[in-house]
């Protein structure tokens, strides 16, 4: 049975070896993932089966635009995929008392990633909201070529 929680700053390595165990995310540094399941703890989730941290979703408010959460990184390890729990962990984070004042989402997406265009799309038919993209991070521009170009996807108003 897969149980949500918050994050706590103990949990901080587990979330690291999540991440690098789920190609294609980024991998952070260590001390990043802390800060993650530490600082914003609140804006985060985390799921275990066990002792076993299977899911991650680390998001924040954005500072200039307190009505919208930026969602950074979705992390599902492989035996907990295709099981709807990374739209159940976006579901329960949304329905936190600390972020009834959200009415919009944002996140980015390479156009590969097509888990993740699938989870933010079916996030906006859930919430009866419009799903907005452009080109954000461009790949030459501010990667020099080093990864994939990033669309900056919105995704509302929405009530959740």
């Amino acid at each position: 049975m897969i149980s949500l929680h918050l994050p706590t700053l103990n949990d901080g390595y587990a979330v690291h070896r999540l991440i690098k165990s789920c190609p294609p995310l980024d991998v952070n540094s260590a001390y990043c993932n802390f800060l993650q399941s530490g600082h914003f703890a609140r804006t985060s989730i985390l799921a275990k089966a066990g002792d076993q941290c299977v899911g991650f979703i680390s998001g924040y408010v954005k500072p200039e635009d307190a009505n919208t959460l930026f969602i950074w990184q979705v992390a599902v390890n492989d035996s907990a995929r295709g099981k709807g729990l990374a739209s159940q962990m976006l579901d329960s984070l949304l329905q936190r008392p600390n972020l009834h004042s959200v009415q919009y989402l944002e996140t980015t997406i390479t156009a590969e990633n097509k888990a993740s265009w699938a989870l933010f799309t079916r996030l906006a038919r859930r919430l009866e909201a419009e799903l907005n993209k452009i080109d954000y991070i461009d790949k030459q521009t501010h990667f020099q070529g080093d990864h994939e170009s990033e669309s900056l996807v919105r995704i509302g108003p929405f009530n959740a």
